[in-house]
């Protein structure tokens, strides 16, 4: 049986709970020389992509911007573009909303990326139903939930139209090197349906790519459905080996009966790391790490977005509330409260109540993701066994320092794993649909 090769990525922290702010060498979550420097790190170290998520919204709490929460997101088309002038080879790929965007628009923007950057763009689709982030838009959160990927699935089909509506030869060069457009070679795009309504021209051929790289995230039926039926990457949770083998094997078939071939879908779950010199160094460092990520009031404002209620008198420290949560609450707004909260609560007390943990204590374990702790041998050894077991493919990394947080994992775990032949040692590719197959 052949080795499969190991793929990397690495995502730029700004929307989520794992940067720590208060390290003294943390840096901007929006200068561009922070951005600048984590996509020259992933690309020395023959990474992927470079991701960026997306905040179309600040989160409130209690009425006010929560300030406990990471916020300030520049435009992402706009930074992915200006990387592309400082990086040669690695992949830049953004997250844009299909609720809130037009198919003509968001195909001209990854068209133009994938023009600029030689073939390097790619697209996080990602669908809403929330009504606070449409606030922000002019139609609002005119979309019902169900609603979500059926106009998702419609978008991407009138973007691909607008994408393959130049042939190859309308764009002509002559002998004297000069470029014009042949319009016989032009479709117009037309387009009757259910979200979309659209008569109109492509204002540039696609790029080096033909599409961008389509990228997914959703762990519904929906979500796994849709990304085996469009998707080249999907991301995933999914962070224990047997967890990961049994979604990899589920959306590994899902693409198979799509009719797709299995291989070229490739599945990153997202992943964090700590290294030491010693094991017991590197799980001081992560013990630590984590006390950092989830302070007291943290805990306590998590906590308050399941219970639906303040609950600022509890001492994070202490037990947790022995009552049920508010079942309809918008004490936070921003952030969905996943499933029903009195059966969330009651799982919580739970666990809490068999591991003797504290409120802090039961956040920090309910909100771990994948963490590689250890040497930089051992996370190498587990890097490698996550992909050879059919766990996933790869892992998007998402450090917990901005700028920085990449450069030792590039320094010290790489070079490991291109010792021992599991990762490779020049991009294969020119393009990021070449370096995801190859």
């Amino acid at each position: 049986m052949s080795r499969k090769p190991i793929h990397l990525a690495a995502h730029f922290p700004g929307v989520n709970n794992t940067t720590v702010w208060a390290d003294p060498t943390a840096g901007s979550q929006i200068e561009f020389d922070s951005f600048v420097h984590l996509a020259r790190t992933a690309e020395r170290g023959l990474f992927d992509f470079f991701f960026l998520a997306e905040g179309l919204r600040l989160r409130e709490h209690r009425g006010r911007i929560h300030d406990l929460d990471v916020v300030g997101r520049p435009d992402t088309f706009t930074v992915l573009a200006a990387l592309g002038g400082v990086t040669d080879r690695i992949g830049l790929t953004g997250t844009i909303n299909t609720t809130f965007n037009e198919p003509f628009e968001v195909a001209r923007q990854f068209a133009t990326l994938d023009h600029l950057s030689g073939g390097r763009a790619g697209w996080n689709i990602v669908t809403s139903s929330d009504a606070f982030t449409g606030a922000n838009f002019r139609r609002g959160g005119f979309l019902h939930h169900a609603d979500r990927y059926r106009r998702a699935e419609e978008f991407v089909t009138v973007a691909r139209k607008f994408w393959d509506s130049w042939a190859p030869d309308a764009v002509v060069a002559d002998t004297s090197a000069r470029v014009y457009v042949n319009p016989d070679g032009i479709r117009s795009v037309e387009h009757r349906g259910e979200q979309f309504d659209v008569c109109g021209f492509a204002t540039l051929p696609a790029g080096p790519q033909g599409h961008p790289v389509l990228l997914q995230a959703g762990d519904s039926d929906e979500g796994r459905a849709f990304g085996a039926r469009y998707a080249d990457a999907l991301f995933t949770l999914h962070g224990s080996l047997e967890d990961g083998r049994r979604y990899y094997a589920d959306v590994k078939g899902r693409v198979r009966a799509a009719g797709r071939d299995p291989e070229q879908v490739k599945v990153f779950p997202a992943a964090t790391f700590v290294l030491g010199d010693t094991d017991d160094e590197a799980r001081d460092k992560a013990r630590h790490i984590r006390y950092q990520q989830v302070s007291g009031a943290t805990a306590i404002t998590m906590l308050e977005q399941v219970w639906g209620r303040e609950l600022t008198d509890f001492d994070p420290d202490g037990p947790l509330p022995d009552f049920d949560p508010v079942v309809d609450s918008d004490i936070t707004q921003g952030r969905v409260r996943h499933g029903d909260p009195v059966a969330v609560a009651r799982r919580f007390r739970e666990r809490a109540a068999a591991a003797g943990l504290s409120i802090r204590e039961l956040v920090i374990a309910i909100t771990a993701r994948q963490q590689f702790v250890g040497t930089a041998t051992h996370i190498a050894d587990e890097i490698d066994r996550y992909i050879q077991a059919d766990a996933c493919d790869g892992f998007i990394l998402v450090p917990h320092l901005t700028p920085h947080g990449l450069d030792e994992f590039v320094d010290r775990v790489v070079p490991i794993l291109q010792e021992r032949g599991a990762y490779r040692t020049e991009y294969p590719g020119a393009t990021l649909r070449e370096n995801l197959a190859g």
